[in-house]
């Protein structure tokens, strides 16, 4: 075991300490756990960037007007909140 003294920035220090209270252990096992967690931190490979390759699934069949299936889903839940409101009533 080394022992040394460092100077603590006092936002640090107070972390510290309202941390030794919070778990009950002592303001020196506490300043060990954080080093260590930071240590293990820096460690550990940031995460790779998630990429996704794009894959065309074609356009509309033909005949199909995308248009009028909008309009077609537009009226049917239409209809189905009126439905939901007369059984309310």
């Amino acid at each position: 075991m080394i022992r040394t003294t460092m100077t603590l920035e006092p936002d640090v220090a107070e972390a510290l300490e309202r941390r030794a209270q919070r778990t009950g252990q002592p303001f020196r096992r506490n300043v060990n756990e954080v080093l260590r967690l930071g240590l293990q931190a820096e460690k550990t490979r940031p995460a790779r960037a998630y990429r996704i390759k794009p894959l065309s699934l074609g356009g509309a069949a033909p005949g199909v007007d995308l248009d009028r299936s909008l309009r077609l889903a537009d009226a049917l839940e239409d209809d189905a909140h009126a439905r939901k409101l007369e059984l309310r009533k």
